[in-house]
């Protein structure tokens, strides 16, 4: 793959990853009410997950989803109701990540871990981005190593972006704030999470 190429994927998937969207609202409030660590950890896992359905698109997955469009709706009101149960637990357990702390309890790096790999493989659509801009960046005949460096770079773009928003919530003013009023933090991103979901369905199931 020639720099010029490599640059314009770069670009692209910088641009898909600062997009706002339920990730961002997921890495905020991991990071915010638990912890950078546990911010980081889930932005680690949110690369994985996105660096799955790369690969699967490279593999051709995403042609057969967008053939079986059953499939693909499916996956996709799946995907919505999911965002929406974050953002019931958002509201549910609003501020009591900072109880949590205040009491010397550890939280769960688990639960951490699993928001940010479940909310980036709960978005099959991630698959038809893929599809789209592999169609047009990279030639047919691909060998294994450009596979691997299509790969790397997702998942290096992604990850990097969400640890990088992980560590500047770590501390300074802007985290302070947040963490005194982590109970409207909570409820406002539970409530993005929840419109985004019920988006997701309404959108899939009535076209």
């Amino acid at each position: 793959m020639d720099i010029a190429t490599w640059l314009s994927l770069v670009a692209v998937c910088v641009m898909g990853a600062i997009s706002p969207g339920p990730s961002l609202a997921v890495i905020i409030r991991v990071s915010v009410s638990q912890s950078a660590l546990h911010g980081v950890l889930s932005a680690i896992t949110h690369g994985l997950g996105i660096g799955f359905w790369a690969f699967l698109t490279l593999q051709g997955l995403a042609i057969l989803m967008n053939k079986y469009q059953d499939v693909f709706a499916l996956l996709t009101v799946l995907g919505g109701c999911y965002l929406a149960w974050l953002g019931v637990k958002a509201w549910r357990y609003a501020g009591q990540g900072k109880e949590a702390q205040a009491e010397g309890v550890p939280s769960s790096y688990w639960g951490a871990a699993r928001d940010g790999l479940m909310v980036s493989l709960m978005n099959p659509k991630i698959a038809l981005f893929f599809l789209a801009l592999f169609s047009q960046l990279i030639p047919s005949n691909m060998d294994a190593l450009i596979k691997l460096q299509l790969w790397a770079t997702v998942f290096v773009v992604d990850t990097g972006w969400y640890v990088l928003v992980a560590l500047l919530l770590a501390g300074g003013p802007v985290l302070a704030w947040l963490r005194r009023h982590i109970v409207w933090v909570d409820r406002g991103m539970g409530s993005i999470l929840i419109l985004l979901g019920l988006k997701v369905i309404v959108g899939t199931l009535f076209p």
